[in-house]
């Protein structure tokens, strides 16, 4: 469900841990969106904030799509930007 620029920085990321260190430190700026963002653009990742927002509002509307009246997927289920991030720290756990 990631964009191609986070997929790239994800991939990225499971070979470096000080850029693993880096992504996780973008969760404590102003706007860590947009800090996210600006970090996978200069590596050549480029990902947008409307794209991780799209992506994910995209993923929520196919699981309404497909639910049938069933059940209802959770919000957080289309949260790309938390998605991403629960990869980058388990990346971090494992290495551990």
């Amino acid at each position: 469900m990631l964009s191609d620029g986070l997929f790239e920085l994800l991939e990225k990321a499971k070979k470096d841990s000080n850029l693993r260190k880096k992504i996780l430190e973008t969760r404590k700026a102003k706007d860590p969106e947009l800090a996210l963002c600006e970090l996978a653009t200069e590596l050549g990742c480029a990902v947008t904030v409307g794209e991780i927002y799209q992506q994910g509002q995209r993923y929520l509307s196919d699981m309404l799509d497909g639910c049938l009246g069933v059940s209802e997927p959770f919000k957080k289920w289309g949260d790309t930007y938390e998605q991403f991030f629960a990869s980058i720290e388990g990346l971090e756990n494992q290495k551990k």
